[in-house]
């Protein structure tokens, strides 16, 4: 992209979050790419406890307003002021415009006379029912109905094969969909210290601590494997609002001698802990790609998760880097239990896996989507203006 473009980008979180993940960290590097380039690029978020209304990182202006909920409209209000020179970003004019769409998206492109792409790590049927009855019917329509409508000459940006294939579902017509994997930071080289001793073998999850994530799951694996005589230690790294139900869930078990939760931790600690581990395990019921399977990788700690996840069948090569199962704990708690049993074939699979995380980089996503940008801006200019 040219020097000097503009690029705003819209995401319900950044990476500072708390509840930050994988989908903030791919934005968020698409974003430091951008202005390495010479874009100028703007991050709008919500905002949380402790976070400055504004800052610079890496090169990109991010500006924090709203909550989990009402970000939403803080963000289009501020959008709409810039448009009649009004309050914070009065007069600002992006080129183009990256709307995150987690759920449901900002719907910046009925203010923002910029071309929109439309960033969706997956589809959320499955996980709307946590809101409600009312708001996961409303979110449910918004997203499949309401969304597709608004952004139908748009372009989209999706981060796995099963993810466009979903979209499609939902009518978004295939030749917009452009699909990006998400890319992977070097391995901190202050992430070689020592893990303080645990019983072996080593157990980690990496995840947000929401509902769908099915962190419980994990809990009953090691459950069921303590009462098979199969001594196992499990860390659980991440927060989330979820915790309290989890924290309560290993007392039932009487699991606290082998489950630690270490909460939120930074990048060195999150990688020695990864790199302690003998398995990783995502039994997430939805993924987009699943950012920690290739950072457990990049330690040769293959991953075991479920097919039905979605994305995990492209972030995973079942048999080669790690092993996905059908739906039910019972086979998932089998799978963890049969490569215990076989540390050589643990052992393959983990090589296997860091060979492929040796393929990924964030300049690589970035470039991708970069590139998506530069089409939407063609696609524009050659669009009558009534059209637009």
């Amino acid at each position: 992209m040219s020097v000097g473009t503009e690029v705003l980008l819209l995401c319900w979180r950044d990476t500072g979050h708390p509840q930050g993940g994988g989908s903030e960290r791919y934005l968020q590097r698409v974003g430091t790419h951008l202005a390495a380039g010479g874009t100028r690029v703007t991050y709008l978020t919500a905002a949380y406890p402790g976070a400055p209304s504004e800052e610079l990182i890496d090169g990109v202006r991010v500006l924090r307003t709203g909550g989990r909920l009402t970000v939403y409209l803080r963000v289009l209000a501020l959008l709409a002021g810039a448009r009649l020179g009004l309050g914070r970003l009065a007069g600002y004019r992006p080129d183009a415009v990256i709307d995150t769409q987690n759920g449901v998206p900002f719907f910046a492109r009925l203010v923002v006379r910029a071309p929109t792409v439309v960033l969706v790590h997956h589809c959320h049927r499955e996980q709307w029912p946590v809101a409600g009855p009312v708001l996961s019917r409303l979110g449910w329509w918004i997203e499949s109905r309401l969304s597709p409508r608004v952004h139908r000459r748009c372009r989209y940006v999706t981060v796995s094969t099963p993810s466009a294939d979903e979209l499609v579902a939902l009518g978004v017509d295939r030749h917009r969909i452009t699909v990006v994997h998400g890319g992977v930071d070097p391995v901190p080289s202050a992430a070689d210290g020592a893990v303080s001793a645990a019983p072996r073998p080593r157990l980690i999850v990496v995840s947000r601590l929401v509902p769908h994530k099915q962190v419980e799951h994990a809990l009953d694996t090691v459950a069921a494997l303590r009462a098979d005589g199969v001594d196992v230690h499990l860390d659980v790294v991440g927060s989330g609002w979820w915790s309290p139900e989890l924290l309560a869930r290993t007392r039932e078990q009487g699991l606290t001698d082998r489950v630690e939760f270490h909460g939120y931790v930074d990048e060195e600690t999150k990688h020695r802990l990864l790199a302690a581990a003998d398995l990783h395990l995502m039994p997430s019921r939805k993924e987009g790609w699943g950012l920690a399977v290739i950072e457990a990788a990049q330690h040769g700690v293959p991953t075991v998760g479920y097919r039905s996840s979605a994305g995990l069948v492209e972030s995973i090569h079942d048999g080669q880097t790690g092993v996905l199962v059908g739906d039910g704990p019972a086979e998932f708690t089998a799978a963890v239990r049969a490569l215990l049993d076989d540390p050589d074939e643990a052992t393959r699979l983990g090589a296997a896996a860091r060979r492929r995380a040796e393929g990924y980089s964030w300049t690589a996503t970035a470039e991708g989507v970069e590139a998506v940008l530069a089409a939407a801006m063609a696609d524009d200019r050659q669009r009558p203006a009534r059209a637009r």
